[in-house]
């Protein structure tokens, strides 16, 4: 297999993607990262053999890689998941009086300007929604992180880790497992979460006494003694944020480097990560990816270039995860502040992979993807002389593919008609006149995305219903589209899931984006 031409160690990528979850979770930046240090200090002061910091090591920073399946629907019961999510980080959800009123506090924020009755009746329907996320939302976060965390190599009792990020040593978390039933490297983890987030509010104090109160609760009793009686040494130095250079230094065992193929593998996972932010996004960057390569080729770019558009093309909007799904499923105009956030999005995508020598470059330049050769583009507004030819068909192809893709405050636009836009956009000056016909040539201008993928553990039929719930859709809305009873739609999903091996909406949406059927 080839090697890249600069080495990526697989811990790099991993704490790339853990700033990615940050955003995606409304936390301070190097949030996950300073968790890794906390809880490979404890590991260590637990006895934990070299496999099990292993597990410790990538959980802290991939902890909420699942955490963005779903969002449109979390959004459109609070408004700003972000803000919820970055309020709620400190709650223990066994306490529900607490849970209650930050849901309560949430949708007056997000109803504000409604009338009393309307918020009264946004806050019912979201307490009436809260089984939901016990039974599906949560359970899908899970789900996917299994999934994507097997699809970037990790061994198994890491992808088992992963899969219980909301249990609770008391049984009441998701799953519902129990006491030592739970993987120790995940109990360890999570009590390092708590402690950064408690430390970050009120010092070594507020984490010692989190830890007694959730003793037997959250966390395991045994780990949170040790964790009180060595605080001041666990907790030390976090008045900085951890270098770059010393969590990657923290990684235990054999340090994996990835090769090109699992380097390739790996990206799309990112790129499907990010893109399940929004239903309206679902498989835009593996799109975007292929078109942008293609047209490399026609544009003849050197082939290391060509590979590194890919590669760039695969994660230019993992900055998106830093937007809340409420703004890309807006229908109609954004508000200022609205549109300032949209314009951040490549920013925060090049922030991602900015402190990595090796990926710096696939970051630097998917970072460009919204530039124009007028300088009217975002976030830096560069013009012509600062654009590589690479950005140029990376812009060129991000705005094909955007345009013959729905949206939420449009309808998706013919290839035909996205070529003419294209060629006008080009004549204005704003894209490439040569990246835009090479995109074009790539595309067919016939042909909005590449070949889907046949699948024949479906029938037509079940693939129907599964890329309308992927899109979001409920059940009873899939019903009405296709003419079909309730009961019927129900029956279908229950054959998809058991067919495809999934038990959530959210695992159901990452198979069907892996497989092309959306």
């Amino acid at each position: 297999m080839r090697q890249p031409t600069t080495p990526v160690r697989a811990a790099e990528l991993m704490a790339c993607l853990s700033v990615a979850t940050d955003l995606g979770m409304g936390q301070p930046a190097d949030y996950a990262m300073t968790t890794c240090v906390v809880a490979m200090r404890l590991g260590d002061a637990l006895g934990f053999d070299t496999p099990t910091l292993h597990d410790v090591y990538y959980e802290t920073l991939l902890r909420y890689v699942g955490c963005n399946a779903d969002t449109d629907w979390f959004a459109s019961l609070f408004g700003d998941e972000l803000a919820f999510r970055a309020e709620h980080v400190e709650l223990d959800f066994a306490d529900m009086p607490a849970l209650l009123d930050l849901v309560r506090r949430s949708i007056r924020r997000a109803a504000s300007g409604t009338d009393a009755i309307g918020v009264e009746q946004a806050i019912v329907r979201a307490l009436g929604e809260l089984p939901v996320v016990m039974n599906s939302f949560l359970p899908g976060h899970c789900e996917v992180a299994r999934r994507l965390s097997t699809r970037m190599g990790f061994p198994a009792s890491f992808i088992d880790t992963v899969g219980q990020i909301y249990a609770r040593w008391d049984g009441k978390g998701v799953p519902s497992l129990e006491g030592e039933a739970i993987s120790p490297a995940l109990l360890c983890a999570s009590l390092a979460h708590d402690a950064v987030t408690f430390h970050r509010l009120g010092g070594v104090s507020a984490a010692t006494a989190m830890a007694r109160d959730r003793s037997g609760g959250a966390h395991a009793p045994h780990m949170a003694e040790v964790f009180r009686a060595r605080a001041d040494t666990l907790l030390g130095g976090l008045e900085r944020p951890p270098r770059w250079e010393e969590v990657l230094d923290l990684e235990p065992g054999e340090r994996r480097v990835l090769d090109d193929d699992s380097l390739d593998a790996a990206l799309e996972a990112v790129a499907d990560f990010g893109d399940i932010k929004s239903p309206w996004f679902l498989e835009h960057s593996r799109g975007v990816a292929a078109l942008a390569a293609r047209a490399g080729e026609i544009f003849r770019l050197p082939t290391a270039d060509t590979r590194l558009l890919r590669r760039a093309a695969l994660v230019h909007d993992i900055g998106k995860v830093g937007v809340s799904a409420g703004t890309w499923g807006k229908a109609g105009p954004l508000t200022d502040s609205e549109w300032e956030a949209v314009r951040l999005h490549p920013y925060h995508t090049g922030r991602v992979f900015a402190r990595s020598l090796p990926l710096m470059p696939i970051g630097g330049l998917a970072a460009l993807h919204h530039e124009r050769l007028d300088g009217s583009g975002y976030y830096r507004g560069l013009p012509a002389p600062m654009l590589s030819a690479s950005s140029r068909v990376l812009a060129a192809a991000n705005r094909f593919r955007a345009l013959v893709e729905a949206r939420a405050h449009r309808p998706a636009l013919s290839p035909e008609r996205a070529a003419r836009q294209l060629r006008a956009e080009a004549s204005q000056k704003q894209l490439d006149e040569d990246a835009v016909a090479a995109v074009l040539t790539a595309a067919g201008e016939g042909s909005a995305a590449p070949g889907r993928s046949a699948s024949t553990a479906l029938s037509e039929r079940e693939v129907e219903v599964l890329r309308l719930i992927a899109r979001g859709h409920t059940m009873k809305a899939v019903a009405a589209r296709l003419h079909v009873a309730y009961k019927t739609v129900d029956r279908h999903v229950q054959n998809i899931y058991t067919k495809i091996g999934v038990g959530t909406r959210a695992g159901a949406t990452l198979w069907a984006v892996e497989h092309a059927l959306t």
